[in-house]
């Protein structure tokens, strides 16, 4: 796989832009920008991050509380900050319940180790949610190398009543999954291709 078209790919997945914070060796606030983050389970309510291995970050993550934030529109800095390019305006840090956090953002999940994972050249940290702040900024997004701002909806609250709808709950116990087909797979002949 060619990791240029590989990469071009995957960025054309918009995501937001959040900065995991931490506790250095030392005791300090620490701090990396992640995109490859993604909530992952309600009950326990968990989330995951995927950071190089190569990051100081993954040392101080191991076994270890950290908190997600999720940065705001009008963050860039902060996020270039946490990805190499410090800013010459002072970090607004604060207290957090597991871990240190970013003031200003348009969401934070505080978060207990859960568990690691092999993600090839990154790890994938799972982290069980003890606390969340949530604020009316709208985020910051990323899509093909660059930062871009929530636009308009696609659509009118196409998603709105269906099973899968976050505002009404994702596949509760009153959910009936009906099998679309109920007939039997025809039997596997050893030599024979049976596509249709």
């Amino acid at each position: 796989m060619d990791p240029t078209s590989l990469r071009a790919a995957f960025g054309r997945f918009a995501t937001g832009v959040t900065v995991i914070t931490c506790r250095s060796a030392d005791g300090e606030p620490h701090g990396a920008t992640v995109t490859a983050f993604m909530p992952v389970s309600l009950a326990p309510p968990l989330v995951a991050v995927a950071l190089t291995r190569t990051s100081r970050a993954c040392t101080y993550l191991d076994r270890a509380p950290f908190a997600v934030n999720v940065l705001a529109a009008d963050q860039v800095d902060v996020a270039m900050n946490f990805a190499g390019r410090p800013t010459t305006d002072p970090i607004r840090w604060a207290p957090g319940p597991t871990a240190p956090v970013l003031a200003g953002t348009a969401a934070t999940l505080s978060c207990a180790p859960y568990r690691t994972d092999d993600g090839g050249d990154h790890l994938l940290f799972l982290g069980e949610v003890v606390a969340v702040d949530t604020t009316g900024s709208a985020p910051l997004l990323f899509s093909d190398s660059a930062f871009v701002e929530v636009g308009k909806r696609a659509a009118e609250s196409v998603w709105a009543g269906s099973f899968d709808d976050p505002h009404s709950g994702w596949f509760d116990a009153a959910c009936d999954f009906t099998p679309i087909s109920t007939r039997p797979a025809p039997p596997v002949t050893a030599g024979r291709d049976r596509s249709p």
